[in-house]
């Protein structure tokens, strides 16, 4: 069984090797000579965050897997509008995804700013030198929870799965980018698309502003509900959170720290106190 877990993770940190690639190449060109300096201030939280990664990707995800290939029926999916979607255009299913499930994750994340599940969600602010792989700081708990949500409405309004996994990709990959350290706000599209300096601002070490730029992947449902706020003014702004960083067991243990037991804690950013 662990030699099966180490092929596993073997085949999981290779295929992220052209991820590293292209962001490590963007991390050079940007920041050239300091690359080394940067790469040395993050180099404790990249460690954390493979190992949330591996046990996310190899543990929390085949555990959720098992509900759902075996319970066909957890999420019904009506077969009218199964039909409906083959006789739209594959770009607007396509669309209709991304809109979808960030519309989903966008009230997902906005829950994990509440004072419930906060202590969860801590984790994916931690880390204090972001960078593509903050992405995949997550704790376990939180991971399950995206994973059992995002897809949800999707999978109920019938949409086909091969738009359902490339908006998947699609919004990994964009998730990464977002992540990245990078000052950019896109100019005109970041109108449209959450840019990496929206994200940042998400991530400021600022409990306030952190209840804004919830989106992923579209500033739609930031504006539509009135959370979305310009990242211009605050471009290379100090992220983390005011318990700090930990380490991959601190990582784990977080939200059972004594300071986020019930009435103790509180909503981050402009959230109701669940």
């Amino acid at each position: 069984m662990w030699d099966n877990f180490l092929e596993a993770a073997r085949a999981l940190l290779t295929g992220m090797i052209p991820v590293a690639v292209v962001f490590g190449l963007l991390a050079l060109v940007m920041k050239r000579r300091a690359v080394l300096a940067g790469l040395k201030r993050a180099r404790n939280e990249i460690v954390t965050n493979l190992y949330l990664l591996l046990v996310n990707a190899l543990v929390v995800a085949p555990l959720l897997a098992v509900p759902l290939m075996t319970g066909h029926d957890l999420v019904p999916r009506n077969t009218a509008l199964v039909a409906l979607w083959d006789e739209i255009p594959v770009g607007l299913s396509l669309i209709a995804a991304i809109v979808v499930i960030d519309f989903a994750a966008y009230w997902r994340h906005r829950a994990e700013h509440s004072r419930s599940v906060w202590p969860i969600h801590a984790t994916h602010h931690a880390d204090e030198a972001m960078n593509w792989l903050s992405l995949h700081r997550k704790h376990p708990l939180g991971a399950a929870l995206s994973m059992a949500v995002d897809t949800v409405p999707v999978l109920l309004l019938g949409l086909p799965f091969w738009a359902i996994a490339a908006a998947l990709v699609l919004r990994t990959w964009w998730g990464y980018f977002v992540h990245a350290d990078v000052p950019w706000t896109l100019g005109p599209v970041g109108k449209v698309l959450i840019s990496p300096a929206a994200h940042r601002l998400h991530h400021i070490r600022d409990e306030e502003l952190m209840g804004f730029n919830y989106g992923n992947t579209i500033t739609l449902w930031d504006k539509l509900f009135g959370t979305y706020v310009d990242p211009a003014p605050y471009l290379d702004c100090e992220t983390g959170i005011a318990e700090g960083t930990r380490d991959f067991i601190g990582e784990l243990a977080r939200p059972f720290e004594a300071r986020y037991r019930p009435g103790k804690g509180k909503p981050v950013g402009n959230q109701p106190a669940l």
